[in-house]
C-alpha cells in the first residue's frame, strides 16, 4: 500500500557520466511511488539527451529545461512542476540505496506532520577520500543516528542535501527552495531549525556521495568559506542571539575577522577574546583583542567560537562547562 508520492528534485549540469547510475539506484527503489523533476542547468554535455531517453522509458521521469542559471532557480523550476506529497532532492551524480525512499516515507508517515527524515551517508571516489570528508562522515553520521543533528548547526550543515525528506506542507512553511541565499542546502538546514521540524533519527546509511575534482561544492563560489560564514551569522542574529547579553568572539583568523566585519558592519559591540601573545592588546578594525580570561568578568557573555584546531576546541568546552555554561545557548561553535 502505497503512502503517498515523493517528488524527487535532481538539478544537473554536465553529469552525463554519472547520471545512469543515479536514474538506476532511482528506478531500482523498492518504494516504487515517486517523480522525477529533472532541471538542465544548461550542461554542454549529452546529460540532457540522457535524461531525456530515460522519460521516454518511464513516464515517471519528467526533464525541464533550468528557467534561469544556477541550482536555485532550477530547483525552483523543478518544484514548481511537481505535485508529491513528500519532497526529497538528490544530486545527479550520487547513488541511492535502495530502502532509501521506504526508510524515510515510512519514517514520515509514522512521526507526522513537523518532522524531517534524515539517513546516513557514504562517501565514495575512485581516488580514494580524503581525511577531512572522512572526518565529516563520521561526525554528520553520529549526528543522525541520534537525531541531534541541530546540536552542531553553526559548525557545517548538519542535513545532507541529497539526502532528507519532509512533508510537503512543511517545506512550503518554511518557503523551500524560494530564498535566493547560497550554499542553499545549508539555508534551507537552518529553515527547518527555525521552524523546529524535529529530525527523525536514522541508523542506515542511505545515500552513496560521490567525491570528485569538479564537483559543484569544490568549485562554485557558492560554496566558499565566506559564505558559510554569511550565512551562520545571519542566523545566529536571527534565532539564538540575545540582544541584551555581552556579545563575544573567541579567535582572530581569517573566520574571526570575518565574523568581526560583519558584526561591526551591522553596527553591533563585542568583545574579542585571543590567546595569540602577539595579537593580545593589538587592533584589528580598530576593536582591541584581550585575553580570553577576560571572559570571567563579563555580564552574562554569549559567545561565537572561530577556533579551528580541534584540541583547542576541546579545551575551550571544558573552560565553558567549568564557568557553567551551555553550547546552544552560553556559546556556539562557527566552525
Amino acid at each position: 500500500m502505497q503512502n503517498g508520492k515523493v517528488s524527487i528534485i535532481i538539478p544537473f549540469k554536465n553529469t552525463a557520466h554519472f547520471l545512469p547510475e543515479c536514474l538506476d539506484s532511482i528506478l531500482n527503489q523498492t518504494y516504487a511511488y515517486w517523480e522525477i523533476l529533472a532541471v538542465n542547468d544548461h550542461s554542454t554535455d549529452k546529460s540532457f539527451e540522457l535524461l531525456s531517453a530515460y522519460s521516454k522509458k518511464d513516464n515517471r521521469i519528467k526533464v525541464f529545461q533550468n528557467k534561469g542559471t544556477g541550482i536555485i532557480p532550477a530547483l525552483q523550476t523543478a518544484y514548481a512542476q511537481s505535485s508529491g506529497s513528500f519532497v526529497t532532492r538528490m544530486d545527479s551524480d550520487d547513488i541511492m540505496k535502495p530502502i532509501r525512499l521506504e526508510v524515510m516515507v515510512n519514517a514520515l508517515v509514522e512521526n507526522g506532520i513537523g518532522h524531517i527524515a534524515v539517513g546516513q551517508v557514504k562517501y565514495f571516489s575512485n581516488r580514494g577520500i580524503s581525511n577531512g570528508y572522512e572526518r565529516y562522515e563520521t561526525w554528520l553520521n553520529q549526528l543522525t543516528s541520534t537525531g541531534n543533528n541541530y546540536d552542531e548547526i553553526y559548525k557545517e550543515c548538519v542535513i545532507p542535501s541529497p539526502c532528507w525528506m519532509v512533508h510537503r506542507e512543511d517545506f512550503d512553511k518554511c518557503d523551500g527552495f524560494q530564498p535566493n541565499r547560497y550554499p542553499e542546502d545549508y539555508d534551507l538546514t537552518f529553515r527547518f531549525y527555525e521552524h523546529g521540524f524535529k529530525i527523525i533519527p536514522c541508523k542506515k546509511v542511505l545515500h552513496l556521495w560521490r567525491d570528485y575534482d569538479t564537483r559543484t561544492s569544490r568549485t562554485h563560489e557558492h560554496y566558499a568559506q565566506n559564505y558559510f560564514l554569511d550565512i551562520k551569522l545571519h542566523y545566529f542574529l536571527r534565532l539564538n542571539y540575545d540582544a541584551t547579553r555581552t556579545l563575544v568572539v573567541w579567535g582572530a583568523g581569517f573566520k574571526g575577522k570575518k565574523i568581526a566585519k560583519g558584526l561591526k558592519k551591522r553596527g553591533l559591540d563585542f568583545v574579542w577574546l585571543c590567546d595569540n601573545p602577539k595579537k593580545i592588546g593589538k587592533k584589528i578594525y580598530d576593536k582591541e583583542l584581550v585575553h580570553f580570561e577576560a571572559l570571567q568578568e563579563l555580564d552574562n557573555p554569549q559567545s561565537i567560537i572561530t577556533v579551528a584546531n580541534e584540541e583547542a576546541q576541546k579545551e575551550i568546552r571544558a573552560y565553558f562547562s567549568e564557568l557553567g555554561q551551555l553550547p546552544m545557548q552560553d556559546y556556539f561553535f562557527f566552525c
